[in-house]
């Protein structure tokens, strides 16, 4: 697995993503993340294949996920946003049975929400160690004030 040397808020949105859940079970690990752009490796191991040996699209759209989710919150203000998925449309192309699968996530706009907060477009794409293609799409990654989420949470009697 790749090395990263990640610092600041790069390095905390990628430990905490890292060491819990769903990442830590598939292998994420976030290899570079900015405002603009975010970047993981899995391995491909059998835990994330399907019964013929190929990788499993859900594994792959989990990766995609997960970095359109990390560019989320190094665009958003930890201390008072909140990231989202809420939408992901990833087409598959090709499929793996070794080696490594690298998720990357481009901002491509930032737009208002209707009801709070904004919305975040993602153009994800997930290549194979030797470069091509295996999935793309776009991931929707929505960004609300965590006081709007309190404010939801009292209406909902929590």
């Amino acid at each position: 697995m790749e090395a990263t040397s990640l610092t600041g808020r790069a390095a905390e949105v990628a430990r905490k993503r890292e060491t819990t859940g769903l990442n830590h079970t598939l292998g994420i690990v976030i290899t570079a993340a900015t405002t603009e752009q975010v970047e993981a490796v899995m391995p491909i191991t059998p835990a994330i294949t399907q019964p013929f040996g190929f990788v499993h699209g859900g594994a792959t759209i989990a990766l995609l996920e997960t970095v359109a989710s990390a560019g989320g919150e190094m665009v958003c203000d930890g201390q008072s946003e909140q990231p989202f998925g809420v939408e992901v449309c990833v087409r598959h192309r090709k499929s793996g049975k070794s080696g490594t699968v690298r998720g990357v996530a481009t901002l491509a706009e930032r737009v208002p929400s209707r009801r709070a907060g904004y919305k975040l477009i993602w153009n994800v794409a997930a290549y194979d160690d030797e470069g091509d293609v295996m999935s793309d799409g776009h991931v929707v990654v929505k960004v609300v004030s965590k006081a709007y989420l309190a404010e939801r949470e009292a209406e909902r009697g929590r």
